[in-house]
């Protein structure tokens, strides 16, 4: 079946007539009107468009890499033995540590005191903004920012702190753009390792060994509020200064918290209440410890071959500080002792005495104090480590060590008498004892104990110095040694250290042990830095000789030269050294755990007075750092 198809009705006048075309109504804009506008508006678009852009290219919005990537200076610190801080180098006092390293309300006292609304808003608050501007309206001044933690992140690293309202738009545009480029959590990691919080110190872990001397982790909510209340104003809130004021900003900051629901009203009270406890203003060496850390310094910069104020990097040592600390006292309560024993001996005495102590743990060779002088402040030089003297009589115990092991033993005979011997360019030499009287035939035993020059000259006569020079070799001493007698009394020039370290293998199993001052370096990255893995450890003392050497040291230290510190308990045994005209005072002994030795003398090298020897100078020096160790 097909379709018909219909035809529309012709429109009708009203009298029912067929009504005729009627022509449409001619406007007035023509296409060419219109495209002229076209053209105008995309004119006028790209002016504008172009002027944004030069607007925005004269404002100069620095890179967000900076942000995205923050690799801040960090400060370079130094640990004593128990984990304690030393000492900081540092151009901006900071340690980065993540979000997890601390303490469980510390993130949230800085959201609730200084961006209530950090995790809801992009980066901008507008209300913070808006109640701001009304207040500096008010004020008549731009008191108020409403900055968020997103923006002071911009303004510490990207923009300059001026107050302009150029610098508002920069930072609220980079603001947006780093909160769509990174997490909240990645920007408060940021802002909480890099805002100042006084007293030189930069983020939260600074501060918290600064003002309190722990970790950031272990931070208490009453403490952590303290340090949230900084930010607004670190000088102004100094816990050191006005710790008044910080309360009262503290109360602030619990309050905040309480309302922002991360605490409760009664945890927020307790923290209010609870005592204050601050640190010591300083965490630079002191200068009882300054000596070893310098040495530790010196070696670090060495090994990390940069900086140490940028390295950034965790030192930690064998230092203990207590000992450091007694030792000092003893050095310098020994010092004054002997010059007041030669102001009273009528010597002229217009010289600086100095002197000088190193204590290493024998099983380990850690070097645990090192004393380089009476006081750091006053001479740099250190005695400890730099210094080299004449061994005197310290040296002795090698020489008869070096007897025992061809075949020598402690009861073997060997004269005590007046001795000359002609040298190579004819002059005479002629060693006497330092009691000026002689004991005929006696043994290597009572010779060393009572350090009998003539007889351990003969008895190094006897076995040859090249034996000597083996045994001084492989425990730390030379290189320059004499080829000639003379070593036999100690002509050669060591430091405190070197000697200190020589008579570990008498005190131990022994062995020589290199000394070690750091235990390892951690880099900002965590890479893990031995510095002295590969320390030097060697047998050098057979059983039978070391079983001698340390019966006869012992004698030393109970009826010889060195009964000045028989009344220490547990003492092993020791030696005392003194050289020509009284110029240098030794004393190196040890217990069943350190081995020590203590030097003094004038950095001039003059003359001391009479009677200054190593039993009367040097010995009480190490008998009261001994003591001072057993009553702590």
């Amino acid at each position: 079946m097909s379709v018909a198809t219909v035809s529309p009705a012709k429109p009708k006048t009203p009298d029912n007539k067929p009504s005729e075309a009627v022509a449409p109504k001619r406007s007035i804009y023509t296409e060419k009107h219109i495209s002229i506008f076209f053209i105008l508006v995309c004119l006028l678009q790209t002016v504008f468009l172009g002027w944004m852009l030069h607007f925005l290219i004269s404002l100069k919005i620095p890179d967000i890499s900076a942000v995205a990537s923050y690799n801040p200076s960090q400060a370079t610190i130094i640990y004593d033995r128990h984990g304690q801080i030393v000492d900081r180098m540092f151009v901006e006092d900071r340690t980065v540590i993540p979000l997890t390293a601390m303490a469980p309300f510390l993130a949230k006292a800085f959201v609730a005191a200084e961006d209530g609304r950090f995790y809801e808003h992009p980066g901008l608050d507008f209300f913070s903004v808006l109640r701001a501007a009304i207040n500096n309206f008010i004020d008549g001044a731009k008191s108020q920012g409403g900055s968020t933690i997103t923006q002071q992140v911009i303004k510490s690293l990207l923009l300059t702190p001026e107050k302009t309202y150029i610098r508002k738009f920069k930072e609220a545009i980079l603001a947006w753009r780093i909160d769509k480029l990174m997490t909240k959590d990645e920007i408060l990691h940021i802002y909480l390792n890099q805002i100042y919080l006084g007293e030189g110190a930069y983020g939260v872990e600074a501060a918290a060994q600064t003002y309190f001397g722990k970790s950031s982790a272990r931070l208490s909510l009453g403490e952590s509020a303290l340090l949230a209340g900084l930010p607004q104003a670190p000088s102004r809130y100094s816990l050191f200064d006005h710790l008044d004021k910080a309360v009262e900003r503290q109360k602030y900051v619990l309050n905040r918290m309480a309302e922002d629901g991360y605490v409760g009203t009664e945890a927020a009270q307790l923290a209010y209440e609870a005592k204050i406890l601050l640190n010591s203003r300083s965490q630079q060496a002191t200068d009882d410890n300054a000596f070893y850390v310098e040495v530790v310094k010196k070696r670090a910069r060495v090994i990390l071959g940069v900086p140490l104020q940028t390295a950034g990097a965790k030192i930690y040592t064998h230092l203990d500080s207590r000992m450091q600390e007694n030792g000092a006292v003893a050095v310098r309560q020994g010092v004054r002792a002997s010059f007041a024993r030669q102001t009273l001996s009528g010597k002229d005495v217009d010289t600086l005495l100095q002197g000088g102590l190193v204590c290493m743990e024998t099983a380990t060779g850690k070097v645990m104090a090192a004393v380089g002088g009476t006081s750091f402040s006053l001479s740099q030089f250190d005695r400890a480590t730099q210094a080299r003297r004449p061994a005197g009589s310290t040296f002795k115990p090698f020489v008869y060590a070096a007897a025992l092991g061809q075949g020598w033993s402690s009861g073997s005979p060997i004269e005590d008498s007046p001795l000359s011997i002609a040298g190579k360019d004819g002059k005479v030499w002629s060693p006497h004892n330092y009691s000026g009287r002689y004991h005929g035939q006696t043994t290597l035993a009572d010779a060393l104990t009572h350090s009998l020059n003539t007889a351990t000259v003969r008895l190094m006569q006897k076995i040859g110095y090249k034996e000597v020079h083996k045994i001084a070799r492989s425990v730390g001493l030379g290189p320059n040694l004499p080829a000639n007698l003379s070593l036999a009394l100690g002509a050669t020039e060591v430091s405190i250290l070197q000697m200190t370290a020589a008579y570990v293998p008498f005190a131990g199993n022994g062995t020589y042990i290199e000394p070690s001052f750091m235990d390892k370096i951690v880099l900002a990255d965590g890479t893990v830095i031995l510095p002295e893995k590969g320390r030097k450890r060697r047998k050098v003392l057979n059983p039978g000789v070391l079983l001698q050497m340390r019966s006869m040291l012992r004698a030393v230290v109970t009826e010889g030269t060195g009964k000045a510190v028989a009344e220490v308990p547990g003492v092993g045994g020791g030696k005392t050294g003194t050289t020509d005209d009284y110029r240098d005072a030794w004393f190196i002994g040890y217990d069943n755990i350190y081995t020590a030795g203590v030097w003094v003398g004038n950095d001039g090298n003059e003359p001391m007075a009479k009677g200054e020897s190593g039993g009367a100078a040097a010995a009480p020096i190490w008998r009261d750092f001994m003591m001072a160790m057993r009553e702590q």
